[in-house]
């Protein structure tokens, strides 16, 4: 093509030269007109004009300037009119030309120019396929000079093919149609695509419907592609394999809706694998394929099961119309393991063994047979507490499990290791009864109580109220600002301490102990001697805005609410100060809790009804005077 052009814009200098001499004598106006009719014109037009001008009659050139101007561009309007017309044809480059002789490996074509133009038989042969090359056939040629030194067309086969191609591309590009072509090789950004001797690029992006790793199989492969850019100026097409996928896509996808229905079992290719499942094509159609649903059997990856571009065979789990949406599934083609047989087979209760395939924080899964798995949680690992997993179990252990509980329709076994060993509580009880005593390592101390080590699986719990022997009210005096740290502020963690043990549970794993039991109970002997409604003297220890604290005269404390101090109990309240003697009336004795209520309210009520029923039986007295002063000496 750039030959083409430098050889037509050399033959435009050389008319514009010749045309210039011929026109040096005439007025340069008529030489300017002249001139702006020439640009295009060939080698034959320039002839016919020269041998124009040496047949006019030299008397013309007497007649008057303006009427020779005249003439003469009428003239020569005409013949390059005509020339134009002739050639008009010509100007495409791409015409059809007649084999008019053979000589040896020569073959001479007309091409309707004033010569004939010559083409080598073998290249011919080479170019067109044709092995049968005679006189009458007829050529597409491209006429790249229309002369050259020897005044011959200078013609191409090639060129010719080539700019049939372009004009059969752009065609295809305006109308969308498809072609053929050949995956040569790979070239920065996409590939090289052959077009029947014309290259093509393919971007990467536009081979297929997904980016592919790996496009070997594409490679010197007959493919389908569509034209979707050209630039004839650059030399530049563009295709695309992608554009043709997608049409087949599309029309495969609405047969396939047409037909699909849930239960169905088709088949599919693996498009893509993602951590939580499989897309799978189906036909235009992705469908997706979870992890769950792709086998009985516990994977970590979709990855262990199948690869991009494997045939699978699938069912049809759900399909949703309106969005497209597939779920799909392929354990679904295989029976079932966890139907109701799975209960008779494994009872709850009974021992196993199994297998460990899996690890988590919150357990371990054990398999018992292929595609029955159960699930030992954190607790039921080790009768160690809060075991961590990995340190118990490691996978591929084989370990003896006991049924806790089965519930097919879910797919749910529960297992327990624990249960399959000794309960370490149990001989711990055989080798220490109730009653004896132990030693042990403070643990933590808890709101509630302290903990103490006792073996390297076994804690024991002492209670708040099992620390000392020492009756305390400040929760009822001080509720708002109550604090129970006062019995544990002599304990710390790793404190060595001994206890007595006063129950066990084996099932619970739970073992009380007791401190104050170390030493006899000092209230025992008052506590069983108060009783409700007794008088009793005692002296104030501590006076707060909800109450006294009293101790007996026998060392026993009790309470006073405030309520119970008198009739105005704000007012007597304030007179109370430590050390004070009071009497009061037992209201109240609870020998669990160790508390005992007293009140003073309570007893002027009674002395008041003992005066009303003393009066009441010495109504013969004759004076008010002296009974008063009975009561009042008794």
């Amino acid at each position: 093509m750039d030959k083409f052009n430098q050889s037509a814009q050399n033959k435009d200098v050389n008319e514009s030269n010749k045309l210039t001499q011929l026109e040096q004598n005439k007025d340069v106006n008529k030489s300017n007109k002249f001139n702006q009719l020439e640009p295009n014109k060939d080698v034959n037009t320039s002839n016919k004009f020269n041998q124009f001008e040496q047949s006019k009659d030299v008397n013309n050139t007497n007649k008057s300037e303006s009427n020779t101007n005249n003439n003469t561009q009428a003239d020569f309007a005409e013949l390059l009119e005509k020339s134009f017309q002739k050639n008009k044809s010509k100007n495409s480059r791409v015409i059809n030309g007649i084999i008019v002789d053979i000589k040896n490996d020569k073959v001479i074509i007309d091409v309707g120019l004033k010569s004939e133009g010559v083409l080598s038989l073998a290249n011919i042969k080479l170019l067109t396929g044709n092995e049968d090359i005679k006189i009458g056939d007829t050529l597409e040629v491209y006429i790249e000079k229309f002369e050259d030194k020897s005044g011959n067309p200078v013609l191409s086969i090639e060129k010719a093919q080539k700019e049939i191609t372009w004009k059969k591309l752009e065609s295809c590009l305006n109308s969308k149609e498809i072609i053929e072509g050949t995956i040569t090789n790979r070239t920065k950004g996409g590939f090289s695509v052959d077009l029947n001797g014309t290259l093509a690029f393919l971007p990467g992006s536009q081979v297929d419907l997904s980016i592919i790793r790996d496009a070997s199989p594409l490679l010197n492969s007959k493919q389908q592609f569509k034209v979707i850019k050209m630039d004839r100026t650059r030399n530049n097409i563009v295709v695309s394999r992608r554009a043709v996928l997608e049409d087949v896509r599309q029309v495969s996808k609405q047969e396939v809706l047409s037909k699909l229905e849930e239960g169905m079992i088709i088949e599919g290719i693996v498009k893509n694998i993602t951590d939580y499942g499989v897309f799978v094509d189906i036909g235009g159609i992705d469908g997706l394929l979870h992890v769950t649903d792709m086998s009985w059997e516990r994977i970590s990856s979709p990855s262990e099961l199948v690869k991009p571009g494997d045939k699978v065979k699938v069912k049809v789990l759900k399909f949703a119309k309106q969005t497209g949406r597939v779920s799909l599934g392929m354990k679904q083609l295989e029976k079932d393991p966890w139907d109701n047989s799975i209960a008779e087979k494994y009872k709850v209760g009974e021992k196993y063994k199994g297998k460990v395939v899996n690890i988590t924080d919150y357990g371990a899964f054990v398999e018992l047979e292929k595609s029955i798995e159960g699930m030992v949680y954190k607790g039921e690992l080790s009768w160690i507490k809060n075991p961590n997993p990995t340190q118990v179990v490691n996978i591929g252990d084989i370990v003896d499990v006991k049924v806790l509980e089965v519930i097919p329709d879910k797919h749910k076994i529960s297992l327990s290791i624990k249960a399959c060993q000794p309960n370490p509580c149990t001989k711990f009880a055989e080798e220490h009864p109730v009653g004896s005593r132990i030693h042990g390592t403070i643990n933590t101390i808890r709101e509630f109580g302290i903990f103490v080590r006792l073996t390297d699986i076994l804690d024991g719990v002492i209670a708040m109220n099992d620390i000392t022997w020492d009756i305390s009210y400040d929760y009822e005096l001080n509720r708002d600002k109550f604090n129970n740290n006062s019995k544990t502020k002599n304990f710390e963690p790793e404190q060595e301490i001994e206890a007595i043990i006063l129950h066990i549970d084996t099932n619970k794993k739970i073992i009380k102990l007791g401190l104050k039991q170390l030493t006899e109970d000092p209230y025992a002997h008052a506590l069983k001697s108060i009783n409700k409604d007794d008088k009793v003297k005692g002296k104030v220890s501590k006076v707060t805005p909800d109450g006294l604290e009293v101790k007996l005269d026998n060392g026993l404390p009790c309470l006073i609410k405030r309520n119970d101090i008198g009739r105005n109990s704000k007012k007597q309240l304030n007179e109370y100060s430590v050390g004070d003697e009071v009497e009061a009336l037992v209201i109240n004795v609870n020998v669990e809790k160790r508390h005992v209520l007293l009140s003073i309210k309570a007893l002027d009520i009674k002395t008041e009804r003992d005066v009303l029923k003393k009066l009441n039986s010495d109504s013969g007295k004759s004076k008010l005077g002296d009974v008063l002063s009975d009561v009042l000496k008794r």
